[in-house]
């Protein structure tokens, strides 16, 4: 009988992609995936160590794999792995560490580990690391959008993040593996595909030949049958007017870009080592809403970062609303032993973290709406993903400008492009009929 494998992921989207990725490793050794709730032979917990509660949560999808059961063997990968290993040892009932790399060797390490007398400590310096390791996704079982991995690291060194001590220098994937992998998931009949990593915007660093983001986006766009090419988050600094054109002049790239903006506070800015001030940021959105009429923007905002008084967070309110951003991702900041920040002056407390994050969220819906809203009366093309909860007849899918749809339907609609009509705002989504 085949032998169970569970995972359970935690953080970003890339992690999601390394997640499917191993699991299509054991299912090509003869392993059957199986949910993190039953009882499994092997457990992957693929951890986040962004903020401290990614760290807890980590921590605590270990003891519950452990306790599922006892003689399962635990294999802990991931951020937080790579960055505390010695921690992960100490929970008991571990048997494997491997960090974020060598995870193409997983199912190998685990047969070892499952007959090692110790746990074992299979975590590389990370920071020597100079090849991208190659996982492409050998199945899924999600059919209307994948995520493809073309990047590895980050050398940006934004003093509250962990990230580049956890995933390395950066490291690009030919584009021939990339354009492989595209054309396969395809032809396997997905929907959309997401460019996804660690500093995707920096995608070419480390490759023999000259090449670029804007570059790999066109070629991928040539790919016969390819319906949507999302992008993934791109920081400011890196997005070309070659890449706004691309994204502007082909219709297969959809009208989307997720650009961190982190704080709306120029000193604040400054003391994150970002690297640019709202001046610049606004002048990049006002450059790409120019030349793309009706995108999406997206972004993320951290509160109480060290330094940031209540004159700051509210200059970064007055920002996020003059910028009108589609969607704001909002995370209470976290020091990171190891990280400049985690010992500056001027640490906000929890209660003042809490407040503004409520405040923020706040925003963001009212920001939601009124982009949203925009698109009342009009017509779009949907992807439907899946049946909303609780209505078994209401169908929610995206449009490439990143807007949530509900649809009542009684037909099947997952991983069906369709033409609907949005009727009325519902919440800071949209709710259409099926244009006939």
């Amino acid at each position: 009988m085949a032998k169970k494998v569970a995972f359970f992921t935690l953080g970003c989207k890339t992690n999601q992609y390394d997640s499917e990725a191993m699991a299509g490793l054991f299912r090509r050794h003869g392993y059957e995936p199986v949910s993190f709730d039953d009882k499994a032979d092997v457990y992957i917990i693929n951890t986040c160590t962004v903020t401290h509660l990614g760290d807890r949560k980590s921590r605590q999808m270990i003891r519950r794999a452990v306790k599922r059961n006892p003689a399962a063997v635990v294999a802990v990968t991931g951020c937080y792995a790579q960055t505390s290993p010695a921690e992960v040892l100490e929970i008991p009932g571990v048997d494997l560490v491997i960090g974020t790399r060598d995870r193409d060797r997983i199912v190998e390490l685990v047969e070892e580990a499952e007959k090692a007398p110790v746990p074992v400590n299979a975590v590389e310096d990370i920071m020597s690391h100079r090849s991208f390791e190659d996982m492409p996704l050998l199945d899924s079982e999600n059919r209307t959008r994948a995520f493809v991995k073309i990047q590895e690291g980050c050398s940006n060194f934004c003093t509250y993040c962990i990230i580049p001590y956890a995933r390395g220098p950066l490291r690009s994937r030919s584009p021939e593996r990339v354009l492989a992998e595209v054309r396969k998931l395809v032809e396997e009949g997905f929907g959309e595909i997401v460019l996804t990593g660690i500093h995707i915007g920096a995608y070419g660093e480390g490759l023999q030949e000259k090449t670029d983001l804007a570059d790999l986006v066109l070629k991928i766009a040539l790919t016969p049958g390819l319906k949507r090419l999302r992008l993934g988050s791109i920081e400011p600094l890196d997005i070309t007017p070659r890449l706004i054109e691309v994204v502007a002049e082909i219709r297969t790239v959809c009208r989307h870009l997720h650009i961190p903006l982190q704080s709306g506070d120029d000193y604040i800015l400054s003391r994150m080592n970002r690297k640019y001030n709202t001046f610049e940021f606004a002048r990049l959105v006002s450059a790409i809403r120019n030349q793309v009429p009706e995108i999406a923007i997206t972004t993320d905002v951290i509160v109480g970062f060290p330094g940031e008084t209540a004159g700051r967070f509210e200059n970064t309110c007055q920002f996020v609303k003059e910028m009108g951003f589609s969607r704001t991702h909002v995370f209470k900041y976290s020091p990171r032993k190891g990280t400049p920040a985690a010992d500056y002056p001027g640490q906000v407390s929890a209660e003042d973290k809490d407040a503004r994050s409520k405040r923020l969220l706040a925003l963001d819906r009212e920001n939601r709406k009124k982009f949203a809203g925009q698109f009342v009366g009009k017509s779009m093309e949907v992807l439907f993903e899946q049946l909303a909860e609780k209505e078994e007849d209401l169908w929610e899918g995206l449009t490439d400008n990143y807007i949530r749809v509900l649809v009542k339907s009684n037909d099947d609609l997952k991983g069906e492009f369709v033409d609907v009509r949005m009727v009325k705002l519902r919440g800071t989504s949209l709710l259409g009929k099926i244009k006939i």
